[in-house]
């Protein structure tokens, strides 16, 4: 029998006691609902409140990108470094490693490849991704381009069933040739995706990027982009970082590096540490002449 003897009242339990409030880790969750947050606490380190996401989704517009021919040979080996995999459900179920004990952010949304025009796309059944138990759909949303309209319907369709179910929704922000790559740009790209109910937004870095992560209400994540070299790349996250982004997702600055596991681990040291870059470099070189 519990000993009684010191209670006095309910309080001694929290009874009667309003719990004191404490907000979500990250920006614009206070309000999701309990199992959003928790496929988002999966994705982002609590610590820093950042993320590292490997990205190697590239096959399902561009086919075997240079680097990804062997995705069991070249992203496989890397996934114990990554916070989080950003990947079609084929090369999921194919190559992945159903243990290895990572979050997924799946791409949902197909249609046009690198030979038509793109983002002429449809979305996945919310069932499929239920499945492979992803953390998160990521869903492109071309903001001034010929599908804009068809961007949008599929990015609100899917946080509608992200919303039942209790997946959170990546806007994916596209670039098309004919727009311009600046705040103002991105800035509304980032803020429509939000506004239409995503719960994170990948979107690229560009100069004035504080502005773009001010307006956006919730996490922000960018794309690596184009191979550049690797103290360029790890430059650009660290300035990413500071300037309010939540993380990268970065894949040929990674998979096309010449050491993609010293890259990876580099880029953990920026995003998760506040590494500076030319540190963030000595390391990088560090580890690859450990090799």
């Amino acid at each position: 029998m519990a000993d009684t003897d010191n209670i006095k009242d309910g309080k001694d339990f929290g009874i009667g006691v309003p719990p004191a409030k404490q907000a979500f880790f990250l920006k614009g969750m206070d309000h999701a609902d309990w199992g959003l947050k928790d496929r988002m606490a999966r994705i982002f380190n609590k610590t820093s409140g950042n993320t590292v996401m490997l990205a190697f989704d590239h096959g399902y517009i561009m086919g075997p990108t240079s680097g990804l021919e062997r995705i069991d040979l070249s992203i496989v080996p890397l996934i114990p470094y990554a916070d989080c995999l950003m990947c079609t459900r084929g090369a999921l179920r194919a190559m992945v490693p159903p243990d290895s004990g990572k979050p997924v952010c799946l791409r949902s949304s197909a249609g046009s490849t690198i030979l038509t025009e793109l983002n002429d796309e449809c979305i996945l059944d919310i069932q499929d991704i239920l499945r492979v138990n992803a953390s998160a759909a990521a869903v492109m949303v071309s903001i001034g381009g010929k599908f804009e309209a068809l961007t949008i319907r599929n990015l609100t369709t899917m946080c509608d069933l992200g919303y039942r179910y209790g997946v959170p929704v990546m806007g994916v922000t596209a670039v098309g040739k004919e727009m311009t790559r600046d705040a103002r740009y991105f800035s509304m790209a980032s803020r429509v995706c939000a506004e239409n109910g995503a719960s994170i937004v990948k979107t690229y870095f560009c100069e004035g990027f504080e502005k773009v992560a001010a307006c956006c209400p919730v996490p922000i994540v960018i794309a690596g982009g184009k191979k550049v070299p690797e103290a360029e790349a790890l430059e650009f996250a660290y300035q990413a970082i500071q300037s309010g982004a939540n993380g990268v997702d970065m894949g040929r600055n990674v998979f096309q590096s010449d050491a993609p596991a010293a890259m990876i681990q580099a880029i953990r040291a920026v995003v998760h540490q506040g590494a500076k870059p030319k540190d963030a470099f000595d390391l990088f070189n560090t580890l690859k002449n450990q090799k």
